[in-house]
C-alpha cells in the first residue's frame, strides 16, 4: 500500500475499542471519522454518558457522528460522501447500515462479528454462544451488504472454550483476537489474495435483543442451564430471581453440585448458600438484594435472615 487507507470507524461500545485502537495504530490506515450511538442515559442519575467509541475518537480529534436514526439521516450520506473515506470498518454499531451508506466506499465496508457465521446472525452471539453451551466460537470478518449478518465471508478464527466464560470475560477475549485478524484480512482482501466467500443461509441461526426479563431464572431448569445463562448475562443484565419479595441477583462463579431437592429452595449448610434446581443444584458466592451492595454469599447469609426460603 502506496499510502494510507482513508477509514470510516463505525461502533459503539467496549468491545469496539480495540478494534477502532488497531486502525488508529496501524500506519496502513488513515481513520478520518467515527459513526457512533447518541449518548445514552447511564446509572441511577441516568447521566447523559457517551459511547466508548466517542470517548476515544475525542481523543484523537476524529470528526464524529451520532445520527438517532441512521436511515433517516440525509445529512449523514453528504458527509461521508464528502470525506474522501474509501472504506467503512463496523465493528458493534447497534443500528442496520443502509444500502446507500455501504455503496459510498469504492473499497467496501468490512464488518467484525463476534461469531462463526452463518450462526448467531444478531445482536447477542457472545450470550447465545454461552447459553447453548458450545464448545467454539470465534470471530468472523465480513463483506457487509444490505442484510443483517449476511454478507460474504473474508476470514473466520475459532476460539476454543472452557464452559467457564462470561459474557465479560468472551466480549475482552474475542475483541483481543479479532483485532490482528481484522487488520490482516483487509490487507489481504486489498491485496486480492483473498476472495470472499458466500454463507450458506440455510445454515443461519439468529438471536435477539437481550433484555432484562429475558435475565429471570426459572429454577425448575437444570443447575447447568441456570449456570449458562448466569454467566451469559453477566455482567448486564445479570442474572435475578425473586426473595421475600425483592429480586435477588445472582452473579458467576457459581458451581453446579449433584444434589437433589425442590426447585428454587434455599439450603444453608456451612456457610454455603445453595439453591436446588430442576436437575443438581447450584452453590452461590456472590449475589445482591434489591436496595443493597453486592455482596458474597456468606456474608449474606451471616447478614440477613430469610424468611421464605423457596426463590420465585
Amino acid at each position: 500500500m502506496t499510502k494510507p487507507i482513508k477509514t470510516i470507524f463505525v461502533g459503539t461500545p467496549e468491545f469496539s475499542v480495540p478494534y477502532l485502537q488497531g486502525l488508529l495504530a496501524d500506519p496502513d490506515f488513515l481513520v478520518t471519522g467515527v459513526i457512533t450511538q447518541p449518548d445514552k442515559p447511564s446509572g441511577r442519575k441516568q447521566t447523559l454518558t457517551p459511547s466508548p467509541i466517542k470517548l476515544l475518537a475525542q481523543a484523537n480529534n476524529l470528526t464524529i457522528w451520532q445520527p438517532e436514526k441512521l436511515r433517516q439521516d440525509e445529512s449523514i450520506v453528504a458527509a461521508l460522501r464528502n470525506s474522501g473515506a474509501v472504506l467503512m470498518v463496523v465493528v458493534a454499531y447497534g443500528q442496520i447500515i443502509p444500502q446507500s451508506i455501504l455503496d459510498l466506499f469504492p473499497l467496501g465496508a468490512i464488518n467484525v462479528h463476534p461469531s462463526l457465521l452463518p450462526k448467531y446472525r444478531g445482536a447477542s452471539p457472545i450470550q447465545n454462544t454461552i447459553l447453548n453451551g458450545d464448545k467454539v466460537t470465534g470471530v468472523s470478518i465480513m463483506l457487509m451488504d444490505a442484510q443483517m449478518d449476511h454478507g460474504p465471508i473474508l476470514a473466520q478464527e475459532i476460539t476454543d472454550l472452557d464452559g467457564e466464560e462470561t459474557n465479560e470475560s468472551l466480549h475482552f477475549k474475542l475483541a483481543t483476537t479479532g483485532v490482528p485478524l481484522l487488520l490482516a484480512t483487509i490487507k489481504n482482501y486489498l491485496n486480492k489474495s483473498i476472495a470472499p466467500q458466500p454463507q450458506i443461509d440455510s445454515e443461519a441461526t439468529f438471536c435477539q435483543m437481550i433484555t432484562k426479563e429475558d435475565a429471570k431464572i426459572d429454577w425448575t431448569q437444570s443447575a447447568t442451564a441456570i449456570k449458562q445463562k448466569i454467566y451469559a448475562f453477566y455482567p448486564w443484565p445479570a442474572t435475578w430471581t425473586m426473595l421475600d419479595g425483592q429480586r435477588f441477583k445472582i452473579f458467576p462463579k457459581v458451581e453446579v453440585l449433584k444434589k437433589s431437592g425442590p426447585a428454587g429452595q434455599i439450603e444453608v449448610n456451612d456457610g454455603q448458600l445453595v439453591i436446588y434446581c430442576g436437575v443438581d443444584a447450584l452453590q452461590l458466592q456472590q449475589i445482591q438484594l434489591e436496595g443493597k451492595n453486592r455482596a458474597p454469599a456468606a456474608d449474606f447469609i451471616r447478614g440477613y435472615q430469610i424468611k421464605n426460603p423457596i426463590l420465585k
